[in-house]
């Protein structure tokens, strides 16, 4: 019965044109924040990111990405690439977005930019008609099979496709300085029609509009002997917001030397969700991080919270690392 219960959960999400998944460190994946952020670095970066939340009910979200992004200082543009995967309910609805970015950046001042970024993305999303359990295959008795252990069969028509292509498209821009930055995003900005079932009423087809608006900065406390910075902190907040639904995270990253942490807060209009840990080391060219969204919420830590894993290459050297360029206080999403 719980088995049931919870798919009728996730499905009436699927109806009901559920929201995005969202990552914790988002830090970690920037393209998937604001497309603005592409060309971050002035050779390739590549970032890896992985998700699962809530791992006790029935593996119910699983998020995967990666992306490549780098500026082209002849052309004063970023350009990026970023794929997604997300599995929701163990295979019961997937989505994968592939997606191209470009940002220009502008100087406003002497060490002022504007970024302005678009994002194009194809998004296939198929769900698994055949692992749904509808109210009339549910006896009151015996949960979702017969006295004598069969399934019930359900008088729900199936649709003629399981799998939608569609459009996506995104816009965001930001502002920055080497003492903070500040950015808004539109997800979904055409509002695609991501509906399986056609269903003739007056509710809106399309995906909601998502509004992104984040901002932050960076400390640095101290530096070692030869300039290098030895230990920053680095505040930072984003709120997000589509349909009805939003949610606010807000707190620090602090950095000494290769080992960084950070402690986060997230937060609905009706109750504070989790609080968020985060870990991590970096080597080289090479930073990996790893979050636990520990849940505060009325679903309690029985949900398994929710496990975030980061890997990001940034190939720029250190001549690169030493260039204006890099003259912000972004040294949190590299």
């Amino acid at each position: 019965m719980k088995k049931a219960l919870f798919i009728l959960f996730l499905f009436s999400g699927l109806l009901s044109l559920a929201q995005d998944p969202v990552l914790s460190q988002f830090y970690s994946a920037p393209l998937l924040l604001n497309p603005a952020f592409a060309g971050n670095t002035l050779a390739p970066r590549f970032a890896l990111n992985y998700r699962n939340q809530w791992p006790f009910l029935q593996q119910a979200y699983r998020t995967y990405a990666i992306s490549y992004d780098q500026f082209f200082e002849q052309y004063n543009s970023g350009l990026g690439i970023s794929l997604l995967a997300d599995d929701a309910g163990k295979g019961l609805y997937k989505t994968v977005k592939l997606s191209g970015i470009y940002a220009y950046r502008l100087k406003v001042g002497a060490n002022t930019y504007i970024k302005t970024g678009l994002e194009m993305a194809g998004v296939q999303a198929h769900v698994n008609w055949d692992k749904l359990i509808f109210p009339d295959q549910l006896d009151p008795l015996y949960g979702e099979t017969g006295p004598g252990g069969s399934p019930i069969p359900s008088q729900e028509l199936r649709p003629d496709q399981t799998n939608r292509l569609y459009l996506d498209l995104t816009m965001g821009t930001m502002i920055y300085n080497p003492y903070f930055y500040g950015g808004i995003a539109l997800n979904h900005v055409n509002s695609p029609d991501v509906r399986f079932i056609r269903i003739s009423d007056n509710t809106s087809s399309g995906l909601p509009v998502r509004l992104t608006i984040h901002g932050g900065s960076q400390v640095e406390l101290f530096e070692s002997r030869g300039g290098k910075t030895a230990f920053f902190v680095s505040p930072n907040i984003m709120y997000t917001k589509q349909g009805n639904f939003s949610e606010l995270l807000g707190g620090a990253y602090f950095g000494m030397g290769p080992l960084f942490a950070g402690l986060w807060g997230r937060l609905t209009p009706t109750n504070p969700d989790a609080a968020i840990l985060n870990i991590g080391l970096r080597r080289g060219n090479m930073k990996i991080s790893y979050s636990f969204d520990a849940t505060i919420s009325k679903l309690s830590l029985g949900s398994g919270g929710a496990h975030e894993l980061g890997i990001v290459f940034n190939l720029d050297d250190q001549s690169d690392r030493k260039s204006p360029d890099y003259n912000d206080c972004f040294q949190l999403f590299r």
